[in-house]
């Protein structure tokens, strides 16, 4: 009797059928479901977090420590994975995470959470890196954004519905099942990929490249420690902020000259001399700026200024998890039935532009279904450009750079997101004092900076000040959504500079690796 086509390996170009795909399609999407979530699903929880642990003064790390290391170890674990293999390195990165988890779920003090969360990053990098990497693997071009979709539609339900949940668990059970609720589900998705990801695991000659490892991690972490505290904490023009930035575009340099004499580079400098890799990555960070930029203040338009609790504003946002779901799936399908891609980031640079303009006309007194419309137009937008930049990006490199150029996308968009975050922050925290003072609130506006981090002192208000208050908040979101439009535009013309190229069919595995199926 024949084997369960699940328990089958791959066939001679290491490729899976499409029913072998759905089983390990489902152990992907959830490690990476689990990375995606936590990067939101903390926010909520964070007034009860600092009632309960104390540390005030830290609460930022709770959400920087993950930010950090996630960001920073993605290409180290796309490189390493090129050359180990992507299934030890994916369940490599669910253990990290889970460890993690627990970590974080039995901490006692600020201290021990934020290292709890800084290991979670560590594996959270892995984790969305290596499941987009491995598709990229096991189904040819031609049919990947047919699955891509998915992964689109994962990551932007994730960022939606963190909030949603962080708000659930930390009103009913406890914030620590933030942190638990990781542990069955990445047991669940360790066991999928044990069972069904069996993919051919190539062996090549190497040597780490523990220098450019080094190089890129002290650089990366510079620059978003400066994205960090430049803004809220010292200011722009403060010699540690400036020391972090110029330490890090000088550890940057440092690491490209290194790497141009690397056997094997982390972050491999022949990638950016491929025509399709370089306008991708730059559109790929621009779009990961608007997209966090969007996800953050969104929740913050809803409970300042339509006064909805965290729960409440975590399902208001369900429109633009409809518009991520729609677009990202059905564009997807459309690129493997056709075999192009270029049209969809274009058309995705637009549409998310259009949202901004629309996004940025929003008031207090604008009526909910219109609200929707616009969050859906805006999820629509992301869902157009989410993954199928991952399609263009794996259909030009070779096989053996699969796992660095497909983390370099998620670098990118993370790095983007990064700057996006401080950013945006920076401009509605300026353009609120600015409208507060030019308020009629008098001398209860004296408190107006901890008004920008406090949407129950604000609620609290009384009705003249808080209407005062509410009318800044919305010119000042209006600001933040304008300032995204040049932003998204940029985006747009990196998008026409995207070459289009027929998706391949079917590739023999390199004859330069030895492979053999695990």
């Amino acid at each position: 009797m024949a084997e369960p086509e699940t328990e089958a390996g791959p066939d001679q170009h290491g490729y899976l059928s499409h029913r072998q795909i759905l089983v390990v399609l489902g152990g992907l999407m959830t490690g990476m479901f689990l990375a995606a979530l936590d990067q939101s699903i903390v926010g909520t929880a964070l007034p009860r977090i600092v009632s309960d642990l104390g540390g005030l003064n830290h609460l930022s790390w709770v959400v920087t420590a993950y930010l950090l290391t996630s960001t920073a170890s993605t290409p180290l674990w796309g490189k390493i994975s090129d050359l180990y293999g992507r299934r030890p390195m994916f369940q490599a990165a669910i253990v990290v995470f889970l460890g993690g988890s627990l970590v974080a779920g039995a901490a006692a003090s600020m201290a021990v959470l934020i290292a709890g969360r800084a290991v979670q990053g560590l594996g959270a990098g892995g984790l969305i890196a290596l499941a987009l990497a491995t598709i990229g693997d096991v189904i040819p071009p031609r049919e990947r954004g047919r699955y891509q979709g998915y992964f689109g539609a994962v990551f932007g339900t994730s960022s939606v519905a963190g909030p949603l949940l962080g708000g659930w668990f930390t009103d009913g059970p406890g914030w620590q099942w933030i942190f638990w609720i990781n542990i069955p589900i990445g047991i669940a998705a360790m066991v999928v990929t044990s069972v069904a990801l069996r993919m051919p695991s190539v062996r090549h000659k190497h040597s780490i490249d523990y220098v450019g490892a080094a190089l890129i991690v002290a650089s990366v972490s510079s620059i978003l420690l400066f994205t960090a505290w430049a803004g809220p904490e010292f200011g722009w023009r403060d010699p540690l902020s400036l020391g972090l930035l110029l330490t890090g575009l000088s550890l940057a340099v440092c690491y490209v000259l290194a790497e141009s004499r690397a056997a094997e580079p982390i972050l491999p400098l022949r990638l950016f001399r491929n025509k399709v890799f370089r306008p991708t990555i730059l559109f790929s960070a621009i779009m990961g700026l608007a997209m966090f930029g969007g996800i953050i203040f969104l929740p913050v338009y809803l409970q300042v200024v339509k006064g909805m609790s965290p729960t409440e504003s975590g399902l208001a946002l369900l429109p633009m998890v409809i518009g991520i779901f729609a677009t990202s799936i059905t564009s997807g399908r459309l690129v493997s039935r056709t075999g192009r891609y270029k049209l969809y980031p274009i058309i995705g640079a637009v549409v998310t532009g259009v949202a901004a303009v629309l996004l940025s006309t929003l008031h207090a007194t604008t009526p909910y279904w219109q609200i929707a419309m616009y969050f859906f137009v805006f999820g629509a937008g992301l869902g157009f450009t989410l993954q199928i930049v991952v399609v263009a990006v794996q259909n030009a490199v070779e096989r053996r750079d699969m796992g660095a150029a497909t983390s370099s996308v998620t670098f990118f968009r993370s790095m983007g997101a990064a700057f996006g975050t401080a950013i945006f922050g920076a401009i509605l925290t300026t353009r609120l004092g600015h409208y507060l003072a030019a308020g009629d609130g008098g001398a209860a506006l004296s408190g107006e900076a901890d008004l920008a981090n406090n949407v129950q002192a604000i609620q609290a208000l009384p009705a003249d000040v808080k209407a005062v208050v509410v009318d800044a908040w919305v010119r000042a979101l209006h600001d933040v959504f304008l300032t995204a439009v040049p932003i998204l535009a940029v985006g747009f013309v990196a998008a026409l500079f995207i070459p289009e190229r027929p998706l391949r069919g079917v590739a023999p595995i390199s004859p330069d690796v030895e492979a053999e199926v695990t």
